[in-house]
């Protein structure tokens, strides 16, 4: 057998084994990552309010969904994180009519193949704790600080938002600056002479931390003496790209790294593009 046959045979059989997790399994894997005692300490070093099942469950969404999931954001806008979950692993039952607001059975089920293999507190204990010892902070929906315009994403809004710096600022008025990582010297210009002339007058400026017209929009800003804020890819721990590396600590000074991806993830193309969409709100 080639290993490109090895891999699928593999992959098959990971796929059979999600499809084939039932209600009683996925119903004990959520009651590991609610108990157990590792999980909640460590939560607890990232928010002190962590055992309140409302705030634990968010926390625990954020773990075991990517960035844009429409699936798992109208579930919990039509029941809150802890029933949602709790459907998540039960299902809807016999008396649990859909309506418009919720996704459809077909949808659940799908969604509950992507999020089982999550479910598993030793998964996010290095998460957490790495999110404790940067100081990084999870930011919810019911924060004071959450930006409202958040909400113009509709179901594919975030979940939760994972940041280091002041979350202050993601609720302040501001611009988003991005474009192009190959840019012109002219293009360059003028993204920094219009970053730096509204973060002048108040505006916080937010872009991807990318090479390009992102970090001259950043470096703008931050000259200007204002304040701005990265959108990530991957988690706060490991912003991407290295090179800007002091250009990062800069912004947390300043401003705010900020991801819907906890730390230790690493960034993907696909994350890029669903992370650039709450900078079109």
């Amino acid at each position: 057998m080639s290993m490109t046959e090895r891999g699928s045979t593999a992959a098959n059989a990971a796929d059979g084994a999600r499809r084939a997790l039932g209600a009683a399994e996925l119903v004990a894997r959520l009651r590991a990552v609610r108990e157990d005692e590792r999980f909640r300490e460590a939560a607890a070093r990232v928010r002190p309010d962590a055992e309140l099942p409302a705030v634990r469950d968010s926390m625990i969404w954020s773990l075991i969904t990517e960035p844009g999931d429409g699936v798992a954001g109208a579930l919990v806008a039509a029941l809150g994180a802890e029933e949602a979950l709790d459907v998540m692993a039960n299902g809807y039952g016999d008396d649990g009519a859909e309506d418009e607001a919720r996704p459809a059975r077909g949808a659940l089920r799908d969604g509950r193949r992507r999020w089982a293999p999550r479910l598993d507190p030793l998964l996010h204990l290095g998460a957490l704790r790495t999110a404790a010892r940067i100081g990084a902070t999870l930011l919810l929906p019911a924060d004071a600080e959450w930006p409202s315009c958040a909400a113009d994403l509709g179901a594919h809004a975030p979940l939760a938002l994972w940041l280091r710096g002041d979350a202050a600022v993601l609720a302040s008025h501001g611009v988003a600056l991005v474009g192009a990582r190959a840019s012109s010297s002219y293009g360059e210009h003028v993204a920094g002479e219009l970053a730096g002339e509204l973060a002048a007058e108040g505006r916080v400026i937010f872009s991807g931390g990318a090479y390009g017209i992102d970090g001259t929009a950043h470096r703008a800003a931050l000259r200007a003496g204002g304040e701005t804020v990265a959108v990530l890819a991957g988690g706060v721990d490991r912003p991407y790209p290295s090179g800007h590396a002091q250009l990062f600590e800069r912004i947390v000074s300043s401003g705010a790294l900020v991801t819907e991806v906890a730390c230790g993830v690493a960034p993907t193309r696909w994350r890029f593009l669903a992370e650039k969409r709450k900078l079109y709100v």
